[in-house]
């Protein structure tokens, strides 16, 4: 190993050039991921809980890796249109995430949501206490509203992203929002495309700055581990909807990119397959990300048609399901389980029959759950049927009826390594950690599990036995393996060791060693709490 090649938080040399180069022949290939065809010998594990929902941190093993899909909330749609703006006349009722984002802000104790705000009409702001009950505030922006943007005449409000920048060294820009425009064509023809802004308070907003050349749903994230603003532009390759990348130190000046700079990124491939009642090839529709613990989370809304001018003759919702990726170097994706992670319904009178959406920010910690936030569309329109079109080009009942959803999982419980009663064994490839304490997520309330360290050579380091340990026979997010002779892992600190898991009749989702007691893990939370 050259010891001089600049190595990332999880012990990734960076790829030279940066950001790499990937081309699209028509195939829809999967794209490769490098580190998972060449780990590092020896992966830092300081930074964040650590999953198993790839290889990357496997030996061997003998337990089966199982996928977990987010469980809809029974309290949905938490967010309804009710607002003169949001029921849009009767035509495309909204109050939605198209991305926007939900966060919490550990300024004020409370959930903040943007929404698409009637059918291209504008963007609300709603709070909350517990992330179930939300009320919209009246606001100055719009007096009488709880709009954040005043509309203009002549643009349609597509797209958005908004994002809460705790680290905001500047905290006039502690928010940060992109919005994309259409033309409504009242006033000539005005331009289409994106914004970014600032807001000290995600409520007022400054003077908006042209993006470069993109497309529709677009959107952008913070990479934490490259410390990059990435914007996830949309760009149609070879006739289908693929995704291009460009990175920068700086949130605004990242926006300024010229036309070829974004380079190619992602698209759907064949391993996602069509709907059988529809038989469109899927595509890419959106591309949302977020920093969780230890990985870069992607969550992926994968179109599976009908195309749009099928979809508005018949005024029924396009059918998008949220899948899940992830990522340990920010750019590739891995995507194991292409099954939808939040699908959309499909049945008639459904709230959320189609048109699934992400939320900015991916998801929030809330306890020992993840909360996912999205929107979704039923095509139910007060006034609007099949092919009737309102007040403006797109409105047509296959965008009325958005509304709001909430989906929840265990807390890093993407996926887990199965045992049965028979149980089974797992080993880490090297790992390297400055930590003291070792925690597990796991669930074996009607089993066990015992953990070993090993050296490189595979001998068990003492104290630190299986027979030693004492079982983890529990079920909880956060939970403190020890041993008869002393649980403080400090004397293996920069050693390369592996961890040997055995487990009976229970579930392993993420292991890390902890800096103290408490179980802290130093990773990265998404949209929050910290």
């Amino acid at each position: 190993m050259n010891a001089d090649i600049r190595r990332s938080y999880n012990g990734l040399p960076d790829p030279d050039p940066w950001p790499p180069t990937l081309a699209y022949d028509g195939a829809r290939r999967p794209i490769p991921v490098p580190y998972l065809q060449a780990p590092p010998q020896t992966i830092p594990i300081d930074v964040g809980r650590q999953f198993f929902v790839d290889d990357f941190l496997i030996d061997s093993t003998t337990l089966p890796r199982r996928f977990h899909q987010a469980r809809k909330s029974d309290r949905n749609p938490v967010l309804v249109p009710q607002t003169e703006t949001e029921m849009n006349g009767g035509e495309c009722p909204v109050a939605a995430p198209f991305n926007d984002g939900v966060w919490w802000d550990p300024a004020d104790r409370l959930f903040k949501m943007w929404y698409h705000a009637g059918w291209m009409s504008g963007t609300g702001y709603a709070v909350s206490h517990d992330g179930i009950e939300w009320r919209r505030p009246a606001l100055d922006v719009v007096p009488g509203t709880n709009l954040v943007l005043a509309p203009r005449p002549g643009y349609l409000r597509d797209g958005c992203c908004v994002w809460l920048d705790r680290g905001a060294a500047d905290p006039e820009q502690r928010f940060k929002m992109f919005q994309y425009f259409r033309s409504s064509g009242e006033i000539g023809k005005p331009w289409s495309g994106g914004e970014v802004y600032t807001s000290p308070d995600g409520i007022h907003w400054g003077e908006p700055t042209r993006t470069g050349m993109l497309g529709d749903n677009s959107t952008f994230f913070y990479n934490p581990f490259r410390r990059k603003w990435v914007y996830s532009v949309r760009r149609a390759e070879g006739g289908v909807r693929a995704r291009r990348y460009v990175e920068h130190d700086d949130f605004l000046a990242g926006s300024q990119w010229e036309d070829e700079e974004p380079v190619l990124w992602a698209w759907s491939d064949h391993l996602d397959e069509p709907d059988p009642d529809i038989g469109d090839v899927p595509q890419l529709y959106d591309l949302n990300a977020a920093a969780y613990e230890s990985v870069m989370l992607g969550l992926f809304a994968i179109f599976r048609g009908p195309q749009n001018p099928a979809a508005a003759e018949r005024g029924v919702p396009k059918t998008n399901d949220l899948a899940l990726g992830f990522s340990r170097d920010g750019f590739h994706w891995d995507r194991p389980d292409r099954r939808a992670f939040i699908p959309a319904a499909r049945a008639e009178g459904k709230w959320d029959k189609g048109y699934v959406h992400a939320a900015g920010g991916v998801c929030l910690v809330v306890g020992d759950l993840l909360h996912f936030y999205y929107g979704a569309w039923s095509g139910k329109s007060p006034k609007l049927t099949g092919s009737m079109v309102g007040s403006h080009e797109r409105a047509n009942a296959m965008y009325a009826g958005g509304a709001t959803g909430l989906a929840t999982l265990r807390r890093d419980g993407f996926a887990s390594m199965d045992a049965g009663p028979d149980g089974g064994v797992l080993t880490t490839r090297p790992v390297a950690f400055t930590g003291r304490r070792l925690f597990v997520n796991a669930d074996t309330s009607r089993g066990a599990l015992r953990v070993e360290v090993l050296d490189r050579r595979g001998d068990v380091v003492a104290p630190f036995s299986a027979v030693e340990c004492v079982p983890v026979s529990a079920d909880g997010t956060a939970q403190r393996v020890g041993w008869t002779g002393g649980g403080d892992l400090s004397a293996l600190r920069g050693t390369p060791v592996r961890f040997r898991f055995h487990v009976t009749s229970g579930r392993l989702y993420a292991f890390w060693v902890s800096p103290d007691a408490t179980g802290s893990s130093n990773g990265h939370t998404a949209a929050g709490p910290p």
